[in-house]
């Protein structure tokens, strides 16, 4: 079992925050990393990587995002938008006192992590895009958009990881029950009338449903190029992507001939980040950063 220490912390506008901490444990002390999940998603998402990080000498911390997990939901459903997220991290690591570090951005976190790139390049170190990029696929987002925050309360786990499957056995074909178990109870949580709820705000669909995550968005793609030309970037793409397709990748590659690129096979949106292929690609990636 991995072992961290929670973190809280209050955003700009006095919402409680919580993130976990999972301490360097081998090696000499390296720039920490900074890992930001998924739209509908926890920092539970990285607990299998977290810990192999922190044994390659790096302190890694694991954000909840406002509106998920163990962070408090937002009472106004447009602050669910990446500026506002970015602004938390900031929060976060002026309360750590971190200068910089390495980020690992899953899909949203992806978004965030270009977001800050735009205002506050400084911060980051290198980043570690996965799945996501300046352009998105019509296709995934509309997947995406037809699940989130649509899902009510479930009355087992089995049903819970049955939930799961069915929205995402097209990015997991090769899925065992026993890893749709393990996510379902990443994803849920058990409610006092034993209920499981998903641990999100069914508000942050709100991004997609408005529009604020446009696929072509001329100030993405600026922040992408901005932090791929001018820090180490690697995008890991999932080879069955809906969200981050052939062209898209290829777009970004040409966009910044910078990019580190790996692929992860017989996998959709997004990676795990411990598949052999990511895995591998993210040691090799962080071996050459201080």
């Amino acid at each position: 079992m991995s072992t961290f220490t929670p973190i809280s912390y209050a955003s700009s506008d006095a919402l409680a925050l919580y993130a976990r901490d999972y301490p360097a444990t081998g090696g000499p002390a390296r720039l920490p990393v900074i890992c930001i999940h998924g739209l509908t998603r926890n920092s539970a998402d990285f607990d299998e990587l977290a810990p192999l990080l922190a044994a390659m000498g790096r302190r890694t911390i694991a954000v909840d995002v406002r509106g998920r997990g163990n962070s408090a939901r937002d009472p106004n459903p447009a602050n669910y938008n990446p500026v506002v997220y970015a602004g938390d991290i900031i929060k976060l690591m002026d309360q750590l006192g971190i200068a910089r570090a390495v980020f690992i951005g899953t899909s949203m976190g992806g978004l965030i992590t270009m977001t800050l790139a735009a205002r506050r390049l400084d911060l980051i170190a290198a980043a570690i895009l996965n799945d996501v990029g300046p352009i998105l696929s019509v296709r995934g987002l509309q997947r995406i958009a037809g699940y989130a925050g649509r899902c009510g309360t479930l009355s087992s786990w089995d049903e819970a990881a049955a939930y799961l499957r069915d929205i995402n056995a097209c990015a997991f074909p090769a899925n065992s029950d026993e890893e749709w178990g393990k996510w379902a109870r990443r994803a849920f949580e058990q409610k006092d009338d034993g209920q499981l709820a998903l641990r999100y705000d069914p508000n942050i669909a709100t991004a997609i449903q408005t529009g604020k995550q446009r696929p072509t968005s001329l100030a993405a793609r600026m922040a992408f190029r901005r932090l791929a030309r001018r820090r180490p970037t690697l995008l890991v793409r999932g080879a069955l992507s809906d969200l981050v397709e052939a062209e898209q990748a290829d777009w970004m590659r040409k966009a910044a001939p910078e990019l580190h690129y790996a692929e992860v096979p017989d996998v959709g949106h997004a990676p795990m980040l411990t598949e052999p292929a990511a895995l591998d690609a993210i040691r090799q990636f962080l071996a050459k950063l201080p």
